[in-house]
């Protein structure tokens, strides 16, 4: 598939998402805009000549010089300059059989998800790389307190301050161009679930690469996940009893003029030509043209599960055929970004 060389690949089934194409259609948007994610690739899966339809064939995320290209911190690694990166930490579910947060997997947040200062609604932070079973109690404690850091930056009083302000711990431009992919899918587990965040060695934290984002351009029915017309950072006020909420961080960069100021300019020069509608809409139908038009593949996916007309949760559309699940995706596209155009202009 002329992909770089790894061991760690992923087969994944886009069964509720039933365009088959928002997965691979915004971790390309993404690599357009410079911002690494998964390189893909439809693929037909059969196993023992049983045929299983449709799978996008996908880099898993790790680090590696060709996807999470961030320094190999070994346990002996742990002196002032190396023990600096390179570190992975995702905001999401427990790997853990049983689900628990613990010392030996993940650290908390001091903050809850108001920006309280050890309120009850705390984010967990899972140790991605190094693996839990891998990583040394002392690079524990240096990512804890560089996180920590940072959200204390964040919360004071002079948060804005270039040198001793939140910018002191993050690439603001990596946070930028993840929030507006975020909010131009308006990602129901945007921020929330499946948010990788990661540190190289002597360099600030970057927030990415994007992933999971089979519930995202319309294809959720809850907590406003159908919605063209919502912020997605403002999860929590519509659906606070969620165990998994978005970090206060989104609401406090927001206050941020500079903050804003360049991600207006950065999402207006997108608009120009990455997320331009033209520009999306042409992806979408070059996606449909070749798995319905090409090939046989979406005929041959679909009547190997027979889903149109059903609901497979949480979709908040149901098409009869394939291409009303597309034309539905496209019609959701148009009306967020006229939204996005209005409302980030707006901020």
């Amino acid at each position: 598939l002329d992909f770089p060389e790894e061991e760690d690949w992923i087969l994944y089934g886009p069964y509720s998402d039933k365009s088959l194409i928002r997965n691979k259609l915004i971790y390309e948007l993404s690599n357009q805009m410079g911002m690494y994610a998964s390189r893909t690739q439809f693929i037909e899966l059969s196993i023992n000549s049983d045929y299983k339809g449709l799978y996008v064939f996908m880099e898993k995320l790790k680090r590696d010089k060709n996807r999470i290209n961030i320094s190999k911190l070994k346990e002996t690694d742990l002196d002032e300059n190396s023990i600096s990166g390179g570190y992975i930490i995702k905001i999401d579910k427990s790997d853990m059989e049983d689900g628990s947060y613990t010392d030996y997997n993940s650290f908390k947040s001091n903050y809850d998800v108001f920006g309280n200062k050890n309120g009850d609604k705390l984010i967990f932070f899972n140790y991605e790389y190094p693996k839990p079973s891998d990583i040394h109690s002392d690079q524990k404690n240096y990512i804890q307190n560089y996180f920590h850091e940072f959200e204390d930056a964040l919360s004071s009083n002079n948060f804005v301050d270039p040198n001793a302000g939140y910018r002191k711990y993050i690439n603001e431009e990596s946070f930028i161009d993840f929030f507006i992919l975020n909010e131009l899918a308006n990602n129901v587990d945007g921020y929330r679930l499946s948010t990788y965040l990661y540190k190289d060695r002597d360099e600030k934290m970057n927030i990415g690469p994007i992933w999971d984002f089979n519930l995202s351009f319309g294809n959720a029915d809850y907590c406003g996940g159908e919605r063209y017309d919502v912020w997605c950072y403002k999860f929590n006020e519509r659906c606070l009893g969620d165990f998994w909420n978005v970090p206060f961080w989104w609401d406090r960069l927001l206050e941020d003029e500079s903050f804003v100021t360049k991600l207006k300019t950065r999402w207006n020069d997108l608009r120009t030509n990455i997320l331009s509608n033209e520009n999306i809409i042409s992806m979408v139908n070059e996606k449909y043209s070749l798995l319905k038009n090409e090939t046989n593949v979406a005929d041959n996916n679909f009547n190997k599960w027979k889903i149109f007309g059903i609901y497979i949760w949480p979709n908040s559309f149901i098409g009869n055929n394939y291409f009303e699940e597309i034309e539905f995706l496209k019609n959701w596209i148009i009306n967020r970004t006229a939204w996005l155009d209005e409302s980030i202009n707006s901020l």
